[in-house]
């Protein structure tokens, strides 16, 4: 049962630094007139992400096993495709919601294994992250309207 919580957190390590990079370059290719307003709410989006991830990749230590890593490995790992270089603040917006809510889905799948090995405190680490994750959805699906 540990085996299926290790791989459920690297799935969630691996999409959450694809998340990462989504938003980091939404954050810097965002144009229009809402432009002040995404380039700060991404700005703090991806910061969030990059100390949560830290925290997720030490969670997977912390039981014994190795963390992912590298951009080629993390890449060929995740599930979140790419979004153009030259999207619209709206497509932006759109392709985070469907990126968030793809990594909903693997907390969803670390959480369960975790409930299913006994492994509380991993548990209680994802349904944290599923909280920030279901606040993110509905704040960019606000701005979509």
């Amino acid at each position: 049962m540990k085996e299926q919580v290790v791989e459920a957190l690297r799935q969630v390590v691996a999409d959450t630094y694809a998340l990462i990079g989504q938003t980091h370059i939404c954050h810097w290719n965002v144009r229009g007139p809402s432009f002040f307003s995404l380039h700060t709410a991404f700005e703090e989006q991806y910061s969030e992400l990059f100390i949560a991830v830290d925290e997720i990749a030490e969670r997977i230590r912390a039981i014994g096993a190795l963390a992912p890593g590298g951009l080629s490995n993390l890449s060929q790992m995740a599930g979140i495709d790419e979004i153009a270089e030259d999207a619209s603040a709206s497509a932006m917006v759109q392709h985070l919601v469907a990126a968030n809510n793809k990594l909903l889905g693997d907390l969803k799948t670390a959480r369960d294994a975790a409930a299913e090995a006994g492994d509380s405190e991993t548990e209680d680490l994802m349904i944290a992250r599923t909280q920030v994750h279901e606040k993110t959805v509905w704040m960019l699906q606000s701005y979509l309207g």
